[in-house]
């Protein structure tokens, strides 16, 4: 449980609020145990100085009995029981004065007070003594140790359900829309997470009607190209035949562009598995179709990284095409590293920042050849990689650099 925990936090007040009441109660024992003590002592205080003054004869027996009267405390007459109590007693307190002498004493837990005058001693018994008792404050600790305790573990019902839905908006964050309903009753952490289930259940619709919709409309754009395409290979050839060819291979590849926008922002990536940056950007050359010649690569450590391979290519792909596409000697260069893939090309540089280029149909003013998609998918493909997009241009060197390779476990990717 970690000390930022909402769990964590009331555990804490909850604990520290029964550790300080359980300290109240303690110094209230120790202040209530003192003031029994008092109120014996000034009993026995009394009941001394009065037989103290009636063996002097100060005060007539009428007197006496006047003034312990609410105190009342009989002799021990018995001489054997009086000499034992006497020998084996421990003695509480004692003090001496010019009437005589008076002890409290404690035997087999009962006080006794002992009064000397001269070589008279009587011992007399506290028959209302009765040794402090911890119970009543014991229940009352218990009882308000009780009450807080069910709180808290009615609090903690009551919130419970907040980590079951944490741990739903988690496997909402990773792109699993199988989300399920943790409400348990009609609370406001019930309702919200009802209403957040029934958010993610209208998402989950409206992203299959989505793909539903791109998917048919790519499948039935498909069989008219591929038509036109082959009607165009067997007319004559002449320039409008290459002008219908390019027509319809740019109409191809916008489709698969499509493609790959709605696999790459969807995020229906595939299982991430480790696979060696080289066969990426290998694979990546292939589908580019580029030449050997147009491709350096400078492969300074064997890096891996967890990856939907067949996407993470097709980024890479794109990066290519762009980096040949608008290079002034027709090169790009590839380094890998176990932290970046960097894709160096000479070339002007971006006419305005990197964060003008993610977005959708977005081109520079020189682009002829493109339909402002490329870094758009590369940008997503990326994030659901948890990868991040850089551009440097440094010396004439255009530097678009994918990085955290090795590090794509927990990075928040800045969209």
């Amino acid at each position: 449980m970690r000390f930022s925990s909402i769990f964590y936090t009331i555990t804490l007040i909850f604990a520290l609020g029964i550790g300080a009441i359980g300290i109240a109660f303690l110094w209230l024992i120790e202040y209530d145990k003192a003031n029994y003590a008092r109120e014996l002592n000034t009993k026995y205080s009394i009941v001394a100085r009065a037989t103290l003054l009636h063996l002097n004869e100060l005060i007539n027996e009428d007197e006496y009995k006047e003034q312990v009267s609410n105190l009342y405390m009989p002799q021990i007459d018995n001489i054997e029981k009086k000499e034992k109590i006497l020998n084996q007693a421990v003695i509480l307190e004692e003090i001496t004065t010019e009437l005589g002498s008076s002890a409290i004493l404690f035997y087999e837990k009962k006080n006794y007070l002992k009064v000397t005058k001269d070589d008279n001693t009587l011992l007399l018994i506290d028959t209302a003594y009765q040794p402090y008792r911890y119970i009543i404050i014991q229940i009352i600790f218990a009882f308000v140790a009780g009450i807080i305790l069910l709180t808290y573990i009615f609090i903690i019902r009551k919130i419970m359900p907040l980590g079951k839905l944490k741990r739903q908006i988690d496997k909402f964050a990773q792109g699993d829309l199988e989300i399920k309903n943790v409400a348990t009753g009609n609370d406001e952490i019930s309702q919200v997470a009802s209403a957040f289930y029934d958010a993610v259940s209208q998402i989950k619709n409206l992203n299959n009607s989505r793909q539903l919709f791109l998917r048919n409309i790519m499948h039935e754009l498909k069989t008219p190209i591929t038509k036109g395409r082959i009607t165009a290979e067997m007319i004559q050839k002449n320039k409008n035949q290459e002008r219908l060819i390019d027509v319809f291979e740019r109409l191809e590849s916008l489709i698969n562009e499509f493609a790959a926008v709605e696999r790459a922002t969807s995020r229906l990536i595939g299982e991430l598995k480790p696979c060696k940056v080289r066969d990426v950007i290998d694979e990546a050359i292939d589908i580019a179709m580029a030449e050997e010649s147009s491709v350096g690569i400078e492969a300074i450590d064997d890096a891996t990284v967890k990856a939907d391979f067949k996407l993470l290519a097709i980024a890479c792909k794109n990066i290519i095409d762009n980096a040949l596409k608008y290079s002034d000697d027709k090169f790009v260069k590839i380094t890998i590293t176990n932290n970046e893939i960097v894709f160096s090309s000479k070339g002007q540089p971006l006419e305005n920042d990197i964060k003008h280029y993610i977005e959708p149909f977005t081109q520079g003013t020189n682009a002829k050849k493109s339909f402002g998609l490329g870094l758009y998918i590369v940008h997503n493909i990326l994030i659901a990689h948890k990868l991040k997009l850089i551009y440097k241009y440094n010396n004439g060197i255009n530097n678009f650099i994918f990085s955290d390779i090795n590090l794509n476990q927990g990075k928040n990717i800045d969209k």
